[in-house]
């Protein structure tokens, strides 16, 4: 099941205290990055954010859930701006493409 655009929307307002976050569409579901790093996703309509040392220690005990091993599900907007923005240090910086 692909994700709906409702549910994209949803989670942008959650985080929409947050400057320069971003998304793009891969295969009906939709990959979620701040300030450049990838930090979660949206997969069949949830919010999962990669587990990090800040996202363990901000959410601790947070289920882990598919689409892939180390994502956390989250929908708490009091905790998600500390949550996304402490993780950004931790997260690895993009691949820089090379032009063929």
């Amino acid at each position: 099941m692909s994700s709906t655009n409702q549910y994209l929307e949803f989670v942008l307002d959650l985080l929409g205290e947050l400057d320069d976050v971003a998304h793009r569409k891969m295969m009906g579901e939709y990959v979620l990055y701040y300030r450049g790093k990838v930090f979660g996703g949206i997969y069949d309509d949830r919010f999962l954010l990669k587990v990090t040392p800040a996202s363990e220690r901000l959410l601790p005990g947070a289920p882990r859930a598919i689409p892939y091993e180390g994502a956390k599900e989250i929908e708490a907007r009091d905790a998600l701006y500390d949550v996304v923005d402490a993780m950004w240090e931790e997260l690895p910086a993009p691949k820089k493409r090379k032009k063929e």
